[in-house]
């Protein structure tokens, strides 16, 4: 959230492990998005309605501006509540003291629910009746479901007949998100506006994936239709289609603005998590957007991010020839900032689209970096070794189906590490691209273990963490690659270097980390 001036985040974490246990609230102050002060921790599991752990949950700020904090408690191993907790001091802007409230639990599961499955409480909005509302997640008979609750003073909640939406095609809704865009996708949009120029997005997190639904609601009664429900007739969309579970959006009140922020997850073994002693990161934060076409959402890097670059290596109009590799020296590839455009004059050429491939992951795992096709695959190769021996590849293929083509965007850990036991999953999306109208473009964020990408300007995002043994620090290289039969053309590629982030402890309670 942002509180006088001071950008706040809030995220699980164990003060004591680099594994899952004693799952606290710990809080990090930044005035830029980029670079981090550690501070105390905000909650902590030493109370009867959350002894089982502090966990998800959100921010909301109460009428006249005071932030407030709704999370689930857990109160053993299969029984969870909500609670509720207040800043001690508001005229602190770090808000270093946070108090749990003398009425906690205030939300509890009623008979017949599983209360194994209730959890991650959204940020509140206020109706036209004055009522707040708040969702939490659910899961019913194997059916995913987002609890309604009512309340007029924040403390006492009134669950609602039916939820807000509900699945039958997915499981428990873990950190279910609601929040309105609006209809011209310019600004971001206060959780409580009543901006009848909006649409809603609902996002659950299940499936190992971050998956949201476009609808329109109604604030007098509470009705959420959506355009194309959770994986329906072949629907799928996500924020992200790799490594990105958990996520949360704020509205930044100070610049007009949505920010995406999720958990990043990694890929290695536990055993290497407690031989580095941390575990997990969050992404890049990104601004959402509603796209021209209402259909889908944007993400974009924070503009903030941009002030981290410095060398800057750029050309344009160059030939990148069938079978053919090139080095992007000048830069430090380990830590990049990446965009880099594409076009084709031999679209004509695309191999045909099988109608049986549906499954974007599936695919770019059949059709890895190394197998060409006459269209691509064609992209960067980041994270790379000088030989290739280790490589990240994310690169686009181009197919034809009917009267159009469809652009496949991939994400190729397979070769990324030569270290063994390690998760190297292969991601994919199809993009809503039209490349014989406008470039196909890439964005990567490179950081050491993480490449975060975008698709066609943020219309599809894939991020990836990896670990390379030999592709590290000064050793880390970035390519530009053409695996198909026909050339492709770079429009324009730009790379920085980039800076570190500071990030720096004002707790006893943990080790700094510069990463």
């Amino acid at each position: 959230m942002y509180y006088k001036g001071v950008y706040h985040l809030f995220y699980q974490y164990n003060p004591y492990a680099a594994v899952w246990g004693t799952i606290t609230w710990a809080h990090s102050i930044s005035y830029d998005l980029v670079n981090w002060i550690h501070l105390d921790i905000a909650l902590s599991p030493d109370d009867p309605f959350d002894i089982n752990g502090c966990w998800s949950g959100s921010t909301t700020f109460l009428s006249g501006g005071k932030p407030v904090i709704l999370y689930t408690g857990g109160v053993t191993m299969n029984r969870q509540v909500q609670n509720l907790a207040e800043p001690k001091n508001l005229s602190d802007p770090m808000l270093r003291e946070w108090v749990k409230s003398s009425h906690n639990p205030i939300i509890t599961h009623v008979d017949g629910m599983d209360s194994e499955n209730f959890r991650d409480p959204t940020t509140a909005w206020q109706g036209p009746d004055g009522l707040w509302r708040v969702l939490v997640g659910n899961e019913m008979n194997s059916h995913g479901r987002a609890l309604l609750y009512r309340s007029r003073d924040f403390v006492t909640w009134t669950q609602s007949k039916e939820p807000i939406h509900s699945s039958t095609r997915t499981g428990m809704w873990e950190c279910p998100d609601f929040y309105p865009v609006s209809l011209d996708g310019k600004n971001g949009v206060d959780t409580s506006s009543l901006d009848k120029f909006t649409k809603h997005v609902l996002k659950a997190s299940f499936n190992s994936s971050d998956h949201y639904v476009l609808g329109n609601y109604t604030t007098v009664t509470d009705n959420f239709s959506v355009d194309t429900d959770f994986l329906e007739n072949g629907s799928d969309l996500r924020y992200d289609y790799g490594n990105f579970y958990a996520s949360k959006t704020f509205f930044d009140s100070a610049k007009k603005r949505r920010i995406l922020w999720a958990w990043v997850q990694e890929s290695d073994s536990t055993t290497d998590d407690i031989k580095k002693d941390w575990s997990g990161l969050q992404s890049f934060p990104r601004s959402i957007l509603l796209s021209k076409t209402g259909k889908q959402l944007i993400q974009w890097p924070v503009e903030e991010i941009e002030k981290q670059r410095t060398v800057n290596v750029s050309f344009k109009n160059k030939e990148l020839k069938g079978g053919s590799v090139l080095q992007i020296s000048g830069i430090t590839a380990s830590q990049a900032d990446v965009e880099v455009s594409f076009n084709s004059s031999n679209l004509k050429e695309a191999d045909l689209l099988d109608p049986s491939w549906v499954d974007p992951q599936l695919l770019c795992s059949q059709k890895t970096a190394s197998v060409g096709g006459n269209i691509g695959p064609f992209g960067i190769l980041a994270l790379a070794s000088k030989d290739l021996t280790e490589q990240t590849s994310i690169f686009f293929r181009v197919f034809r189906s009917n009267d159009k083509y469809v652009v496949l965007m991939c994400s190729d850990q397979s070769r990324s590490s030569l270290e063994e036991g390690l998760k190297k999953t292969i991601y994919g999306a199809f993009i809503d691209i039209d490349p014989l109208n406008e470039m196909i473009s890439l964005r990567s964020l490179i950081d050491h273990s993480i490449v975060e990408s975008f698709g066609g300007e943020g219309r599809a995002c894939i991020t990836a963490r990896v670990y390379p043994k030999l592709a590290i620090d000064n050793q880390a290289y970035l390519y530009a690659f053409n695996n198909g039969t026909f050339d492709v053309n770079i429009s324009t590629l730009n790379a920085w270097s980039m800076k570190k982030a500071q990030i720096v402890s004002f707790t006893k309670r943990r080790k700094p980390h510069l990463n």
